[in-house]
């Protein structure tokens, strides 16, 4: 029988430094048929599926242990798809030991198989690690990637993909839209792109927004924006792909998006695009040993003279 990785036996107000395994999970899950990752009384969501299932494998209630709750990398919201979601959950080492039951395999390995067979089909486990020392699902994180993917040809429109293509009725210039994307990268106040939310800053470093027609592949012909940056703020990325789609459609100027940026308000023309085009993709860790530090960076408050200069100036 292979041995698990060294526990990251992480405190909590109620128990010592020993009692609990950090376990990092990932998640894949279609967003269809959910209210969103966050629990919600009365609605079917993401984490309340996953936590309803580990509660049920780890027997929580059965030993008089506090329901599982799972901190994640980015919620998403109604509609939104996941290939590369993480999180993780403290679990009693003594509830930890025994997941294997009477069999040789490990914690990890017994947990994902048994996550298998009590979660429904639109979620999937594929991945149960002991986390590294340091290790948060959602502060350690560098970056999340998310790609949003778009038909605008009747000739491609795919029924078996109307949940994660959006159609669009008017044909786009990826090429216009791409240059306008390039003009809000870097560490700005993406207030213009944010729902507000009291006591949350809206300030973000943009490292990647690019728009292409792939020539082959499973998005082939569809016009597909990857997006990537350190984190977002609520609706962030579907408003950004709102001002690329009015810039493709040639509604709006290739500098339009980055005049949002720097109005700073949200602007009646730029829609927030619906949530069944966008999937998160990636959530991208640093390496091990600096994941406690990465922690500290992301904590850090961020302040208004730390942002990039005007991106129109010049």
């Amino acid at each position: 029988m292979s041995a698990d990785p060294t526990p990251d036996l992480t405190p909590s107000d109620e128990t010592d430094v020993a009692a609990v395994v950090r376990v990092r999970v990932d998640l894949a899950y279609d967003g269809t048929d959910f209210a969103g990752w966050a629990r919600q009384p009365g609605l079917r969501t993401v984490q309340g599926v996953v936590e309803d299932g580990l509660a049920l494998v780890l027997r929580s209630a059965h030993r008089g242990d506090p329901p599982p709750r799972v901190t994640v990398a980015g919620r998403t919201d109604a509609g939104v798809h996941a290939r590369g979601q993480v999180i993780h959950v403290d679990v009693p080492e003594a509830a930890w030991r025994l997941v294997p039951g009477r069999s040789d395999r490990t914690p990890a390995a017994s947990l994902l198989t048994r996550l298998a067979g009590v979660l429904p089909d639109d979620v999937v486990a594929r991945r149960v690690a002991v986390a590294p020392a340091g290790f948060d699902a959602r502060f350690s994180a560098v970056a999340r990637r998310y790609v949003y993917r778009v038909c605008d040809d009747p000739a491609r429109r795919d029924p078996l993909r109307r949940h994660d293509v959006l159609w669009s009725r008017r044909p786009l210039d990826e090429a216009a839209m791409h240059e306008g994307a390039q003009r809000v990268l870097g560490l700005h106040d993406f207030a213009a792109y944010c729902k507000p939310r009291e006591g949350a800053t809206t300030i973000r470093t943009l490292d990647e927004l690019t728009w292409e027609r792939p020539a082959d592949g499973p998005d082939a012909g569809l016009v597909v924006a990857t997006v990537r940056a350190d984190a977002f703020c609520h609706s962030m990325v579907r408003a950004l792909v709102g001002a690329s789609l009015a810039v493709g459609e040639g509604r709006r100027p290739v500098d339009w998006p980055a005049e949002l940026l720097v109005g700073g308000r949200r602007d009646p023309g730029s829609a927030v695009v619906a949530a069944h085009g966008l999937t998160l993709e990636e959530v991208v860790y640093p390496p091990d040993a600096e994941l406690a530090a990465r922690q500290e960076r992301t904590r850090a408050p961020r302040v208004a003279a730390e942002v990039d200069p005007h991106p129109l100036r010049g």
